[in-house]
């Protein structure tokens, strides 16, 4: 959703504010039965004066899928054309995936119930980045098998079975348990990687190369709304 001209950060602070609330409401009560009415009594704002900062209720739907979406496939894209190996990769994007899961619940499950009452480009825009982010797992899984570090596979089969094992994590995770994004990570991609074949030796490289990346490269964090910074040339 652009900015208007001449609002300042002030405007944006607390239009991001309208947002977050438009998502937790979106995601108790659902899209269609939440009204404007309710989300100005829950900012504390007129229906006038939340339009000045919203545009439309469909604006705050659009807003809510790109917080997911453009900080997720950006850094689909930065960790798929890492000089890593393929399996490395997908437990980097495991990670990240589940990470954003963790840091935007609400968000989440906004992006999974309600992109369908987008319309026109919107619905069209929404569509294109979950299919390349698809295409970007289903490009490293591809990879793996090319390279024999798993066995033959359907790629799109494999990567709905690595969506399925990631996209219903919001519904029951607690964020201030014990399981945080990178022990999830580890979980999901062992199971994964044994159903796909790989061997125990290949999982523990695997593991060991995640932590090592982590380690070295602090400034990539897998965190998908965090800034990557330069990534060092190898002389």
């Amino acid at each position: 959703m652009p900015r208007p001209p001449g609002h300042g950060p002030d405007f944006e602070v607390r239009r991001q504010k309208i947002v977050d609330t438009a998502a937790e409401l979106f995601a108790r009560q659902g899209y269609a039965a939440t009204s404007v009415n309710d989300l100005g009594r829950a900012v504390g704002l007129a229906k006038g004066a939340l339009y000045y900062y919203i545009g439309s209720k469909e604006n705050l739907l659009i807003e809510i899928q790109s917080r997911v979406l453009t900080p997720l496939l950006n850094r689909a894209r930065e960790v798929a054309g890492l000089d890593e190996s393929p399996l490395t990769r997908l437990r980097l994007l495991s990670e990240s995936l589940l990470t954003i899961i963790f840091h935007r619940l609400d968000h989440i499950w906004v992006y999974e119930h309600e992109y369908r009452s987008l319309s026109g480009d919107e619905l069209d825009t929404v569509l294109r980045q979950r299919t390349e982010f698809e295409r970007l797992v289903a490009g490293i899984l591809s990879e793996a098998a090319g390279q024999d570090m798993i066995r033959a596979v359907q790629p799109r089969l494999a990567t709905l079975e690595f969506l399925n094992l990631h996209n219903h994590t919001y519904q029951w995770v607690r964020t201030d348990g014990s399981w945080d994004p990178a022990f999830l990570a580890r979980e999901y991609c062992a199971t994964l990687f044994r159903g796909f074949g790989a061997a125990d030796h290949v999982l523990e490289a695997v593991e060991e190369r995640a932590e090592a990346f982590k380690r070295e490269r602090p400034g990539l964090p897998l965190d998908p709304e965090a800034v990557w910074g330069p990534v060092p040339v190898a002389g």
